[in-house]
């Protein structure tokens, strides 16, 4: 019998008591890992309660304080770092490689947040007006919440409660369902490392627990990352209910290859970029624009690409291993049967490929197809699978053309040895994150990141309100925010704070 995974509240691990349950499965083997639960609608108000009567208490509690407590639990994660990248891959697919990188880059943030102190520091003016001195506080809002995608199970529920509970706040994790061994032991560790009760707490469920956190006016706001029409909910529904949200959603990341640049170097990255976690991740290059003579090398690339191969997670010869579940599969393949109907070249096809012991896994083969138009549905559609594809321009001015058009605007780069071009690329390119020879531009955590357009809904300050007070000799004040919409007039030495 499958362990049921437990509910994480006020401090406390236990079994839910609903009768709603979902199979955590291996997408290399089909085997049953583990149950995950549906939070009860009580079980979903305690979290919140407890939450809420811990903010009143962890918001006093001195900032180096929360630092300190952050750096035991950065040790905590560092020393059980391959463990969970094991847990991670068994339930996710990930390779070991890919699941360690999915680890480190989550203990990144909490290396982030061990220098929450200086973070927390406010602005300070004097004489803004004649005799009059103003000065700002950031401080915590209250209880937070979490939604995190099945792709990268350790490190985006790490992009987020960490810092929200260094800030003071309060937090409410809501992993993915598919993968959830993974962010339960990241709580386990914070039990550990002897935060106070209530700070974190993580449940677990789909749309009906999604809804609690949208609705419920004592979150203060919502984080999430996902697909595109459940990241549209998330911020119409949150915002609609006068949240701060951040949504991140799909992508569509395009790689301008100009003939100047070097060939081997294109070509390693770009396997790599496509096929890398399975294509399953949302800074992956999914369409390459050949500009001018660089069209030529797409045999080469196609030769690249057809050595690599998918596995298990402990195959040291594994390329990537499979997606996330056979709908995934499914609907992978699908779009590569369209792209053939509306007229693209498969160069490579990795339909129905069959792992030689793993013969019920997810696994889809390399993909590259040719002749793609922005009307063809495989271009208009994220896949998030291992498949590229690629276009062709005259012009670095077309390439940009081509990007600045597509709906999405998450991440993008260049190959080239021209410093003309590189600027050019990145004054007039229309996308949230630019790489300039480096395929992926993932920023590390003491930069935001942030997709443009259909990639990205939302407050980047989701985790903090700025309290400000203004001091002057006749002891009334006048403090008016327009980006807020909020106006209020009322006596010095008075803290304005902003919802």
């Amino acid at each position: 019998m499958a362990t049921k995974i437990p509910l994480y509240i006020n401090g406390e691990f236990f079994q839910s008591k609903t009768t709603e349950f979902k199979n955590v499965v291996n997408p290399a083997t089909q085997e049953v890992l583990a149950e995950v639960p549906f939070a009860t609608p009580a079980e979903m108000k305690a979290a919140l309660d407890a939450a809420k009567t811990a903010f009143k208490i962890w918001k006093e509690v001195p900032t180096p304080e929360r630092a300190r407590m952050f750096l035991k639990y950065q040790a905590l994660v560092k020393q059980h770092h391959d463990e969970i990248a094991t847990i991670l891959s068994k339930e996710n697919g990930k390779t070991f490689a890919d699941a360690q990188g999915d680890v480190w880059r989550g203990i990144e943030v909490i290396e982030h947040a061990c220098n929450i102190p200086s973070l927390m520091m406010g602005e300070t003016v004097e004489n803004v007006a004649r005799k009059i001195d103003g000065y700002s506080y950031i401080q915590p809002m209250g209880v937070f919440a979490g939604i995190t995608p099945f792709n990268f199970p350790a490190m985006i529920p790490l992009w987020m409660f960490p810092m929200a509970i260094a800030c003071g706040n309060t937090f409410i994790l809501k992993p993915s369902e598919q993968d959830p061994m993974t962010p339960m032991r990241l709580a386990e560790l914070f039990h550990e490392a002897g935060f106070p009760k209530g700070l974190l707490n993580v449940v677990h469920g789909g749309k009906e627990q999604v809804d609690f956190l949208l609705t419920n006016p004592d979150i203060k706001g919502v984080s999430f990352v996902g697909s595109v029409p459940v990241g549209q909910h998330v911020y119409r529904t949150g915002t609609e209910h006068l949240k701060r949200v951040q949504s991140f959603v799909g992508a569509k990341n395009h790689m301008i290859v100009m003939p100047d640049s070097n060939k081997s170097q294109v070509i390693n990255n770009l396997v790599g970029a496509s096929c890398g976690a399975a294509g399953q991740r949302c800074m992956a290059i999914s369409t390459v624009v050949f500009v001018g003579e660089s069209q030529k090398w797409l045999p080469e690339l196609r030769e690249a690409m057809s050595k690599v191969r998918p596995g298990a997670w402990d195959d040291p010869e594994a390329g990537y291993g499979p997606v996330i579940n056979p709908a995934a599969k499914a609907r992978i393949e699908n779009f590569i049967s369209t792209a053939e109907k509306e007229g693209a070249k498969l160069l490579l096809d990795g339909r129905g490929y069959k792992h030689p012991t793993l013969s019920k896994g997810n696994f889809i083969g390399p993909t590259l197809i040719s002749d793609v138009t922005p009307e063809m549905t495989v271009y208009k559609e994220e896949i998030f699978g291992p498949v590229l594809l690629t276009m062709n321009a005259a012009s670095l001015d077309e390439g940009i053309a081509i990007i600045n058009k597509n709906e999405f605007g998450n991440g993008t780069s260049i190959f080239t040895s021209s410093g003309a071009a590189a600027r050019k690329f990145q004054h007039e390119i229309e996308v949230g994150q630019v790489g300039i020879n480096i395929p992926i531009p993932v920023p590390l955590p003491f930069f935001s990141f942030t997709g443009w357009r259909g990639s990205f809904y939302g407050d980047q300050h989701a985790y903090g309100k700025q309290a400000v007070r203004f001091y002057t000799e006749t002891k009334t004040v006048t403090a008016r925010w327009f980006e807020d919409d909020i106006q209020h007039t009322g006596p010095a030495n008075m803290t304005i704070r902003l919802s």
